[in-house]
């Protein structure tokens, strides 16, 4: 299966594991709750999916790495317990609390969380001592005299033996106890991660171009050749930083994540030819409906290759202001639930000194830092989220500086204020969506008019759909050109199935009274 069925079959197991009767007892008892085991070769997105899998689910995750792992650190330290039995007095050898059980317990301490996954990967990879320990751990998951809290559903994950050396292949009565899923590389299905992650547009329409890329191990005469989906991923993120400081990509940067002569050397090259097409095609110039002749010329004499490398462009500058977009509307929605009960408090009568007001403002602010720090010590917090949380810090941190520059020292007096200075960024992002829509029009525009509705179209339309940004905007703020394709390519059901998930908050909801 791809890593997609696999993160579907997780999430539906940790949901039977935590369904409970009506009293409250959780309907599959520990020792039948099977332990997932994720099979499959490195770089895939295991670890990726777990996280996702515990945000979607609002539960806890901790991770742990086997591989590092003694029979002493997993099961705890002995310790002579004395103790008094049938009127005779005996010294007993107990164990301390498991470093990997306890840090379950501090988890749900600090996070408020009660249930939760427990994640050990390279579970195939234990040390020799501490492999006896895991049979009785997989069926009733306890380290010596400490179980897992009820309500925490263990997951694992290894690799196969072929890429790990240090893997030692579990018998048929440890593999008994799990269900194990086996997971392949599958480009398509990373490829609708990748468009909503926001991989760089130049690695998405390479392996476009060339699938076949996209996962390789081989064994070469100068040893082990490999290219992962990690690789990739780590490479888009370096991509974007050394654009952003004008930094040379070159061979040797691409060659530290791809691990494969060959495809970092024909990679490295096309993204020198990306870079050519942005320069020679002025992207912005399309998006904002002024391609001139010499542009739409080429576009329509250009090689397939180039079609797709062009509409990869096009495609990333648009999904880019999309996305920021939609991350400042969520930030704001959630800005505005505590903006209103900075208002509740402000308006009180006896809130007529500056130091109060600070004080309001401030405990806001501690309150926002120690949820996003509980939901991070959770694995739960999104990279949007986290962002949402940084967006309410600082505005009532500017709020509480704007506040002090206009010498106001009545509670009325200082959410008036706020709420002008909330109003005029509500303004803004209003103005942003009105910017992006003219340009999505735009390019409706020119594909259709240099393209027609041929592949190109498709790839229009099919990334503007599997893209939960890109989706989310167009279900909000329209867009006909879009609908009139979509329907046309009979992607209706599938755009429903995405909306289906989405908030529909509007974003003259988004209003501050």
């Amino acid at each position: 299966m791809n890593i997609r069925e696999a993160k579907e079959q997780i999430k539906k197991a940790v949901s039977i594991y935590l369904m409970k009767d009506e009293f409250g007892a959780y309907r599959i008892p520990v020792e039948r709750q099977r332990p997932v085991f994720l099979l499959g070769a490195p770089g895939i997105g295991k670890t990726a999916v777990m996280e996702q899998v515990a945000q979607e689910l609002d539960i806890a995750l901790v991770s742990y790495s086997m591989t590092h792992h003694t029979r002493q650190s997993a099961l705890g330290l002995p310790f002579i317990s004395h103790k008094k039995y049938q009127g005779k007095e005996f010294d007993v050898s107990e164990y301390t609390m498991s470093e990997i059980v306890a840090s379950v317990y501090e988890t749900m301490e600090q996070t408020g969380k009660k249930e939760g996954i427990l994640f050990l990967d390279e579970i195939n990879c234990v040390s020799e001592t501490l492999a006896p320990s895991m049979l009785q751990f997989l069926q009733y998951k306890t380290f010596g005299k400490h179980q897992i809290p009820q309500g925490w559903v263990v997951a694992t994950a290894g690799n196969p033996p072929q890429f790990n050396r240090s893997v030692r292949e579990f018998d048929i009565v440890t593999m008994d106890r799990m269900k194990v899923l086996e997971v392949e590389a599958d480009y398509e299905t990373w490829r609708g991660y990748g468009v909503n992650k926001g991989i760089h547009s130049a690695i998405l329409t390479y392996l476009d171009i060339k699938k076949n890329d996209f996962y390789v191990i081989e064994n070469t005469v100068d040893g082990k050749a490999y290219v992962t989906a990690r690789g990739w991923e780590d490479l888009s993120e370096s991509l974007y930083l050394y654009e952003e400081l004008g930094y040379e990509v070159d061979e040797t940067l691409v060659g530290q994540y791809l691990r494969n002569r060959r495809i970092s050397r024909e990679f490295a090259s096309y993204y020198d030819l990306y870079q050519k097409y942005k320069k020679d095609y002025r992207v912005h110039q399309i998006l904002s409906g002024e391609a001139d002749r010499e542009v739409r010329n080429r576009a329509k004499n250009a090689s397939f290759d180039e079609r797709l490398s062009l509409m990869g462009l096009l495609l990333e500058a648009l999904q880019i202001d999309i996305r920021k977009n939609v991350e400042t509307e969520h930030g704001m929605k959630l800005l505005l639930g505590v903006l209103k009960e900075v208002k509740e408090e402000l308006c009180k009568p006896e809130v007529a000194e500056v130091q109060q007001i600070m004080e309001i403002l401030l405990a806001k602010e501690e309150a926002a830092k120690l949820t996003m720090q509980q939901q991070e010590q959770a694995n739960a917090l999104s990279p949007v989220d986290r962002k949402a949380y940084q967006l309410i810090i600082w505005t009532l941190q500017q709020d509480a500086k704007a506040i002090r520059m206009h010498d106001i020292t009545t509670g009325e007096a200082a959410f008036g204020l706020i709420k002008s200075r909330f109003d005029a960024n509500i303004g803004v992002m209003k103005k942003e969506a009105e910017d992006i829509k003219n340009k999505l029009s735009n390019l409706f525009a020119f594909v259709e008019k240099i393209f027609g509705d041929g592949n190109e179209m498709l790839i229009l339309v099919t990334d503007l759909t599997v893209n939960y940004n890109s989706a989310k905007f167009i279900s909000q703020k329209g867009c006909k050109e879009y609908f009139k394709y979509n329907k046309k390519f009979q992607l209706y059901e599938r755009q429903q199935e995405i909306l289906s998930v989405l908030d529909k908050i509007d974003l003259d909801q988004l209003e501050l009274n």
